[in-house]
């Protein structure tokens, strides 16, 4: 999986130090939740969406390169996936995920194959 899933895209308007925590997120098909937390790594940038109800309660991890826009004024990220390849992706688990490269390579995986 090439790293650039794992960076903000130029086109995502992203500045280093926003905190996106709390912005609403966007699927290409509709609202899956809000931001619970989110990183700015190099090469390792994600975004952890909680869906609430949607998938109840499920968080999930989303690479930062599928990041379309953010839009600061009305706290709202475009990501560039569906609601069902979301729904389908690897839980995230922040004890036992965060920092785990095989967790990673697994969502690089998935969302690569779904994505492309």
């Amino acid at each position: 999986m090439s790293a650039d899933m794992w960076s903000y895209t130029p086109e995502s308007h992203y500045k280093p130090g926003t905190r996106l925590i709390g912005f609403k997120v966007e699927a290409s098909d509709g609202h899956i939740g809000k931001v619970d937390e989110h990183t700015e790594d190099v090469d390792a940038s994600y975004v952890v969406v909680d869906t609430g109800p949607w998938i109840f309660g499920k968080h999930v991890l989303i690479p930062a390169g599928t990041v379309a826009r953010i839009d600061v004024k009305a706290e709202k990220i475009n990501v560039n996936l569906t609601k069902a390849q979301i729904k389908d992706s690897p839980e995230y688990d922040r004890d036992k995920h965060r920092g785990d490269v095989g967790y990673r390579d697994e969502l690089g995986q998935h969302y690569g194959r779904s994505h492309m």
